[in-house]
C-alpha cells in the first residue's frame, strides 16, 4: 500500500520529498525489473567501451612490438625505402657500436606438389646481432647459415613442415632451393606479418630468396652509458632530409599513432548498438512508469485535491525517476566491471595473447560517464508520464477505481501531421535509395529506414493488436479457452500491447535489418564477382611477363579458355599510361565492359572512368614515329584495371599492335576461364597441372576471395546478433515488467477466473501466452520491417544483382539466423512471464476477489 499523501499545510519543500522518498520506497518492488533493463543497458555501455579498448590496447601494443628492442630506430619519412649506403652512414656516428638493416622482399613458399601458396610470403632478414631481432622466436631456434629460415606457424602447417625439417622456396634467380626449417616464428602479436606467410632468413642470404628486396628500417645498437636520444639527433643530422632516427619510445609512439584513429571508429560503431539498447531501456522506463502511474490515477488526482499543484505532482516523478536510475546505474556499473574483470581474466588464461596484455576495464571516466549516461536517460524517460500524470483533474479521485487512462500531454493533431509526414518522407527516401544509384544510396535507405521506423512506433498501437490476433489463430486450437482469454485482454489493451512489445520491436528490426543486409550481400556476392571480374583465375607472377611456354602449357590444358592479357607502357596525352588488350571472346561476358571490347573496333580505345572524347597516343618508344588518335567508346567502366592493374586503358589486339610493334608489347598475366561443362575444382587443378613447371606463378582465384568475404559477413553477423542480444534481453525485461503490473492490475480478475473453475496451471498458461504474444507480435512485426529495410540497404550497395527471395534463401544461413531470432524471442516470452506466472498462482482466491 502505498503511504498517505502529505496534508495541506505540509507543502514544503522537505516533507515533498520525504514524501517523494516514501511513496518511491512503496513502489520500489512494481520498478525492480525496470530499474534491471536500465542496469543492463548501462552495463552494456561499460562492457562496449571497454571492449574497444582491448581492440585497440592489442593493436597499439602489436604495432609496438613490431618496433622492436633496439635503443634507436631509423625509417624513411614517407614509409618509402632507406637509400642505399643507409646503414654504412649511421655506423660512422659516435657512439653507435651496431647497425641491423631490416631487409624485406617476397618469395613463394612451395607445397608439397611443387605449386606455391596462393597468397606470397613476406621475407624479412633475421639480425646477426641477437639484440637488434625484432621479430619474435616461438619455437626451436633463429636460423644462422645459408640454408636455414623460419616460418610462422601456419605456413609451416599449410606446406606440412616441422621444426628440422625441410622447405622448398623459389629463388631470386628463377630456380627453387631446399633449406632447413630451424624455428617457427610468433606472429599471433604482429601486424607486419600476422596476415600471410612470413619468413625470415638470415641477412646475409636475404637476397638469394628474396625479390623486390628493399631495406624499411635501421635497427641500432648504441654504447653503454650513451644518451639515446643524443644518438638519434645526431644520425638524423647525419643522415640528411627525408630520413628520421627516433628512440624506442619515439618509435613506438610513432608506431601506434593511427591506434587513436582505430579507437574513434571502434567506439563509435559500439555506442552505436550502446544507443540501441538505452532506446530500448527509454522506452520500457517511460512504458512501466505509464502503467504506474495510469494504476495510480485516483491517488495523483488525490493530491490534487489537498492543494499539490501540476508542478510537484511532475517533481515527485521525476524525483523517483531519479532515485531509480541513481541505484539502476549504479548497479549496472558494478555488474559491467564485474564481467570486465571476469572477461579480462579468462583473456589471460584461455586465450593466446603472446607478448600482449589486453584489459577489459575501462577507465574511470567511462564509469563516471556511465553512470550519468544511465541517470539521465531515466530521467528522460519518465518526462512524458510526468506530464501526463500532472494533468490528472482532481475529479478523478470520484471514480470507482484506482487506476484511469492517462491523458497524453500535446497536441494529437500535431503529433499525427509529423508521423504522417516522417512517414512518406522516409518512404519516399527508402525508393530514392534502393533504386536511384546514387553514390550515397545506402546514406539515403538508413535516413528513410529511422524516419518510416519512428513512424511505424507512433502507430505500435494499431499496427501490432494484428500481429497478436494472427498468432492468437494458431493458438486458440491447442491452448482452448486459455489462447482465446489471452489474445481477447491484448487485444483490449491494445494501447499497453503496443507500449510492451514495441521495445521487442525495436530489437528485432535492427537485429533482422543487420542479418538481413549483411546475408543478402552474401548471398549475391558470387554474382556480384562474376559480374565485375572477367575471369575465375588470374596468373601472378614475380617476374614481369608471364613466360610463353606456361601459356602454351594452360592452352593445351583440357577443360580451360586461355585469355592472355598484353601490356604495353606508351605515353597517352603526354602521361605514361598501361594500355592493355586480351581477347573478349575468351571472357567472362556478364562482366563489365566485356560487351564493349567484344564490339571494339581498330582505332577504338576503352579508358578508366572515360565518357567519350578521344586520347592521342605515341608509339611506343623503340618505334615513335608520329602521333595516334584514339576514339574513347562508352561502356568499358573498369575493364582496363580488371584486366590488368595498372592499365587504365583497353584496345583491341589489332591497335596495340600498331601502337607497340615489334613484341614491345609483353603477355603481363593470362586469364582463365573454366569452358563449358567443366567445374570450378576441376579447373582450378588442370591450372595447378598446367603451371607445374613455374613454382614462382602464383594464382588469383576469385572463389576464394568470394570465400574469404563471406568468411567475414559471417563474423560480422554473429557480432551483430551477439550485441543486439542485449536490446532483446532489455525489451524482454520490459515484457516480464509490464506482467507484473497487469497482474496486480488484474487481481480481482484471476480471481474470478479461479472462482469460475480455471486452474491455477491455466492461469500460468495464460499468462506465459500472454507474455510470448507480446514478445512474438513485436518480433513479427520486426522481422518483416527488418526484411524491407535489409533487402533495400543491400538493394542500395549491389544493384539490381539483389533478387530478395532466392537470394535470402540461398544466403548461407540468413533465414535460420531470423528464424532462431524468432526462436528466441518465444524463449525470450516464456522466461519474462515466469515471476508474473508464479506470483498469479500463488494467489488465494478469496483474497484475491476482495481486491479492489
Amino acid at each position: 500500500m502505498s503511504p498517505s499523501p502529505p496534508s495541506s499545510s505540509s507543502s514544503s519543500s522537505s516533507s515533498l520529498l520525504g514524501f517523494t522518498v516514501k511513496d518511491f520506497r512503496a513502489q520500489l518492488r512494481q520498478l525492480v525489473l525496470t530499474g534491471a533493463a536500465v542496469a543492463v543497458g548501462v552495463a552494456f555501455l561499460v562492457l562496449s567501451v571497454g571492449g574497444a579498448g582491448a581492440l585497440v590496447q592489442s593493436y597499439e601494443q602489436s604495432a609496438a612490438a613490431d618496433v622492436g628492442d633496439a635503443p634507436v630506430q631509423v625509417a624513411a619519412r614517407d614509409g618509402a625505402a632507406l637509400p642505399a649506403g643507409t646503414a654504412a652512414r649511421a655506423a660512422k656516428v659516435p657512439q653507435v657500436s651496431g647497425v641491423s638493416e631490416r631487409l624485406v622482399g617476397h618469395a613463394n613458399l612451395l607445397t608439397p606438389t611443387g605449386r606455391p601458396l596462393d597468397d606470397r610470403a613476406m621475407v624479412t632478414s633475421v639480425a646477426a646481432d641477437p639484440a637488434l631481432r625484432w621479430q619474435r622466436l616461438d619455437t626451436g631456434r633463429w636460423p644462422e647459415r645459408a640454408g636455414e629460415i623460419v616460418l610462422d606457424r601456419d605456413s609451416a602447417a599449410r606446406v606440412g613442415a616441422g621444426v628440422g625439417g625441410t622447405v622448398r622456396l623459389t629463388q631470386a634467380s628463377g630456380g627453387t632451393a631446399d633449406v632447413r626449417l630451424t624455428g617457427l616464428l610468433d606472429t599471433s602479436a604482429s601486424q607486419a606479418l600476422g596476415s600471410q606467410p612470413a619468413i625470415g632468413i638470415p641477412y646475409a642470404q636475404t637476397a638469394t630468396y628474396a625479390t623486390g628486396l628493399r631495406a624499411t628500417h635501421l635497427d641500432l645498437a648504441v654504447r653503454p652509458g650513451a644518451d639515446a636520444l643524443r644518438v638519434a639527433k645526431d644520425v638524423t643530422k647525419e643522415l640528411g632530409g627525408g630520413v628520421t632516427a627516433r628512440t624506442h619510445a619515439g618509435a613506438v609512439d610513432e608506431a601506434v599513432q593511427s591506434g587513436r584513429t582505430m579507437y574513434a571508429v571502434v567506439l563509435t560503431a559500439a555506442l552505436s548498438f550502446v544507443l540501441i539498447a538505452m532506446a530500448v531501456a527509454r522506452m520500457v522506463v517511460t512504458n512501466t512508469f505509464s502503467v504506474v502511474l495510469a494504476q495510480r490515477a485516483r491517488q495523483l488526482a488525490l493530491l490534487r485535491c489537498i492543494g499539490t499543484d501540476r508542478d510537484q505532482v511532475r517533481r515527485i516523478i521525476r524525483r523517483q525517476g531519479l532515485m531509480l536510475g541513481v541505484l539502476a546505474s549504479g548497479s549496472g556499473l558494478a555488474a559491467g566491471a564485474g564481467a570486465c574483470a571476469l572477461g579480462t581474466a579468462l583473456l589471460a588464461g584461455l586465450a593466446d595473447l603472446g607478448p600482449l596484455h589486453i584489459s577489459l576495464m575501462p577507465g574511470r571516466w567511462t564509469f563516471v560517464l556511465g553512470g550519468l549516461f544511465g541517470v539521465l536517460l531515466t530521467l528522460w524517460a519518465v518526462r512524458k508520464p510526468a506530464r501526463a500524470a500532472s494533468a490528472v483533474p482532481p475529479v478523478a479521485a470520484l471514480a470507482a477505481s484506482g487506476a484511469a487512462t492517462l491523458p497524453e500531454p500535446g497536441s494529437r493533431a500535431l503529433r499525427e501531421a509529423v508521423s504522417v509526414l516522417m512517414l512518406v518522407a522516409g518512404a519516399g527516401l527508402l525508393a530514392l535509395g534502393a533504386f536511384g544509384g546514387s553514390a550515397v544510396s545506402l546514406l539515403v535507405v538508413t535516413l528513410g529506414s529511422i524516419l518510416t521506423f519512428f513512424a511505424v512506433l507512433r502507430y505500435a498501437r494499431y499496427v501490432l493488436p494484428p500481429f497478436v490476433a494472427l498468432i492468437g489463430l494458431a493458438l486458440r486450437r491447442p491452448f482452448g479457452t486459455v489462447g482465446r482469454l489471452s489474445v481477447q485482454q491484448l487485444r483490449a489493451n491494445a494501447g499497453r500491447t503496443g507500449a510492451a512489445a514495441s521495445a521487442m520491436l525495436v530489437g528485432v528490426t535492427v537485429a533482422v535489418s543487420a542479418v538481413t543486409a549483411i546475408g543478402v550481400t552474401k548471398g549475391g556476392l558470387e554474382d556480384m564477382l562474376a559480374s565485375r571480374m572477367p575471369a575465375v583465375f588470374a596468373l601472378d607472377g614475380d617476374a614481369d611477363r608471364v613466360p610463353a611456354d606456361a601459356v602454351a602449357a594452360l592452352r593445351a590444358a583440357p577443360g580451360l579458355t586461355v585469355a592472355p592479357v598484353r601490356t604495353a607502357t606508351l605515353t597517352v596525352d603526354g602521361q605514361r599510361t598501361v594500355v592493355a588488350t586480351a581477347d573478349p571472346a575468351a571472357l567472362n561476358p556478364d562482366a563489365e565492359g566485356v560487351a564493349a571490347a567484344r564490339a571494339l573496333k581498330d582505332g577504338e580505345a576503352l579508358a578508366l572512368g572515360g565518357r567519350g572524347g578521344s586520347l592521342t597516343v605515341q608509339g611506343a618508344p623503340a618505334t615513335a614515329a608520329g602521333t595516334t588518335r584514339l576514339t574513347v567508346v562508352d561502356g568499358g567502366g573498369a575493364l582496363p584495371v580488371a584486366l590488368f592493374p595498372e592499365a587504365t586503358v583497353y584496345v583491341n589486339g589489332a591497335t596495340l599492335d600498331r601502337l607497340a610493334p615489334g613484341g614491345a608489347a609483353r603477355t603481363s598475366t593470362v586469364l582463365v576461364n573454366p569452358a563449358d561443362g567443366t567445374g570450378h575444382d576441376e579447373a582450378r587443378s588442370a591450372v595447378d597441372r598446367a603451371l607445374a613447371a613455374h613454382p614462382d606463378i602464383r594464382i588469383a582465384d576469385t572463389g576464394s576471395d568470394a570465400a574469404m568475404v563471406r568468411s567475414m559477413l559471417d563474423r560480422l553477423m554473429l557480432v551483430v546478433t551477439v550485441l543486439l542480444g542485449f536490446s532483446m534481453c532489455i525489451a524482454a525485461l520490459g515484457v516480464a515488467a509490464t506482467l507484473m503490473l497487469t497482474v496486480e492490475e488484474r487481481t480481482r480478475e484471476f480471481g474470478m477466473l479461479r472462482a469460475i473453475g480455471l486452474a491455477g496451471d491455466q492461469l500460468r498458461r495464460m499468462l506465459t501466452l500472454e507474455s510470448v504474444l507480446l514478445a512474438l507480435s513485436g518480433a513479427l512485426a520486426g522481422t518483416v520491417l527488418g526484411v524491407v529495410y535489409g533487402t533495400l540497404a543491400a538493394r542500395s550497395v549491389m544493384g539490381d544483382r539483389v533478387s530478395p527471395p532466392d537470394v535470402l534463401a540461398s544466403s548461407g544461413g540468413t533465414a535460420l539466423t531470423v528464424l532462431g531470432i524468432l526462436a528466441a524471442t518465444v524463449l525470450t516470452g516464456v522466461a519474462a512471464s515466469v515471476l508474473p506466472a508464479r506470483r498469479v498462482r500463488r494467489m488465494v482466491v478469496v483474497d484475491a476477489l476482495r481486491a479492489s
